[in-house]
């Protein structure tokens, strides 16, 4: 795999994708480079001259009116980080920690930061060479920033801490650096805090749950098109003219899909001359309630990308003299560091994902429920009475979409004080990014439950067939999951299913 040259103005989120998981390389960018070294100038200036600066000269925080000087600068920078180390609860994934560690380098190599490039090169190499810092999940309210989880990965750096193994294990980070042939990094003046300072950790949980997520949105309308096929439902309503009337760019793909899913099907020519008139709204209303879904994807997804390629520690440097190192600048402390703008797209997407699931939850429930089912056995269920079929697969869906509702609601309508009331507004942005790794968990589970009892459903239904993509779509199910003709263990069967939906393998019936 090519090696991915960051400048901190073009990291695509499927990038940060193919780092985290697929382990491409990275390195700084030539022009990138010149940047950063233009604004450690700037940094050793004013050191050089005595001038008071935030977190360069100053202590941090509440602390800002302390005076740092001397030799005092060195032995800040690793205060700091030990200070700062205080996560607590469940690691982060090694695929997130990853996305953090890339985030930034990225941010960094923007050039407002004032760190060297050493720095940056370490990051990059800790990634090249498989370090993975251990970072708790919990301790960041989101401003500023996520210091502690950025703190855990920045204590990494300097060869303190723990760093996860191949296998998982938390192993002495001193041991994996020597292991992975990398330097430890002594930090000089302001890089502590240019490390800690950022909201790095709540965005690498977020976008690695966002691309998820879409793969979930295409996934949904392809199953939920199965589903309204085995109960015989109309294609009238995502008519095209009727989506034109209501432009949402959402709502108008997803009637496309679902148009598309349903061409050519036996099952739907079968009952075309029936008395019915409309579906209920989880099946006639899916353009609308995946369409929503899917403009809340979008939005979010332009956040983030804005976010990714942003400079968001504190103070910034910002150079005068764009075409040589001379020192000249101004460092400006602000508050780019607040985590508002990614909370409030992290919370959005939880909002939208929950009402994914609980439509699909829905169309389960028509499945099952023999007053509901449209002529299917009871429960879907083969010899029902002696079989207990999808009755209790519906239940687990309940509660997983029950689940959903609790993590809906909004961290980000909360804050707390901390920092001798210096801090008094924060966003709680990585506790909205913990709740919407669930939602997004809970909802891939929703949909292989659906998705399991639409191709049984379909069984009943032979020797009539869907149209080509939705045969597709069935096949996929059935690639990992045969035909239940009588009771049996289900759980393993759901994990499949939602690795197959998750792998964008249902997803691709639509093209």
């Amino acid at each position: 795999m090519n090696a991915l040259h960051i400048n901190g103005n073009d990291l695509t989120l499927e990038a940060v994708r193919e780092v985290a998981t697929g382990h491409r390389p990275v390195l700084l960018a030539p022009d990138a480079r010149a940047a950063v070294q233009r604004a450690r100038v700037v940094v050793d200036t004013l050191i050089a001259n005595n001038q008071v600066s935030y977190a360069i000269t100053t202590g941090v925080g509440k602390l800002s009116d302390v005076r740092i000087a001397g030799e005092q600068i060195r032995e800040m920078q690793v205060n700091l980080v030990r200070s700062h180390a205080v996560g607590v609860g469940e690691q982060l994934s090694a695929a997130e920690v990853r996305a953090m560690i890339l985030l930034r380098a990225n941010s960094l190599s923007k050039g407002y930061s004032g760190v060297r490039t050493e720095t940056i090169d370490t990051l990059c190499e800790m990634l090249n060479r498989g370090v993975t810092p251990f970072v708790p999940s919990q301790g960041s309210v989101g401003a500023s920033g996520d210091l502690a989880p950025l703190a855990h990965l920045a204590l990494a750096l300097i060869g303190e801490g723990e760093c996860l193994d191949d296998q998982g294990a938390r192993v002495p980070t001193a041991d994996a650096l020597r292991r992975a042939q990398v330097k430890p990094l002594v930090l000089e003046a302001k890089e502590a805090v240019s490390l800690i300072n950022g909201t790095q950790g709540m965005l690498a949980v977020g976008i690695l749950a966002l691309l998820t997520a879409e793969t979930l949105m295409d996934s949904a309308d392809v199953i939920g098109s199965l589903t309204l096929d085995a109960l015989r439902g109309t294609d009238v309503a995502f008519d095209e003219r009727i989506h034109r009337a209501r432009p949402h760019a959402g709502q108008l793909k997803t009637a496309e899909n679902l148009r598309r899913m349903l061409e050519g099907s036996q099952i739907r020519e079968s009952h075309r001359d029936c008395d019915r008139v409309q579906d209920a709204y989880s099946l006639r209303c899916m353009p609308q309630v995946h369409g929503a879904v899917r403009d809340t994807l979008t939005h979010c997804r332009q956040v983030m990308e804005t976010e990714v390629n942003s400079a968001v520690d504190n103070p910034l440097v910002f150079v005068k003299n764009l075409k040589q190192a001379d020192g000249q600048g101004d460092v400006l402390s602000g508050g780019n560091f607040h985590g508002e703008p990614v909370a409030f797209a992290l919370d959005f997407l939880g909002i939208a994902l929950s009402a994914l699931a609980g439509i699909s939850e829905r169309r389960l429930e028509r499945l099952v429920n023999p007053a509901l089912s449209e002529g299917l056995p009871p429960f879907l269920a083969a010899g029902a009475g002696l079989n207990s079929g999808f009755m209790m697969p519906q239940v687990t869906a309940a509660a997983l979409v029950s689940e959903n509702k609790i993590f809906a609601h909004p961290a980000s309508v909360d804050s707390i004080t901390t920092s001798g009331n210096k801090e008094d507004y924060v966003s709680m942005g990585m506790t909205a990014s913990l709740k919407l790794k669930r939602i997004v968990a809970n909802t891939n589970n929703v949909l292989a439950i659906e998705a399991m009892a639409a191709a049984q459903a379909l069984d009943f239904l032979a020797p009539l067939k869907p149209g080509k993509r939705g045969q597709a779509a069935h096949a996929a199910i059935r690639s990992v999951c045969p035909t239940m003709d009588k009771d049996r263990v289900m759980y393993q069967d759901f994990a499949r299913i939602a690795e197959l939906i998750a792998s964008g393998k249902v997803a691709t019936a639509i093209e």
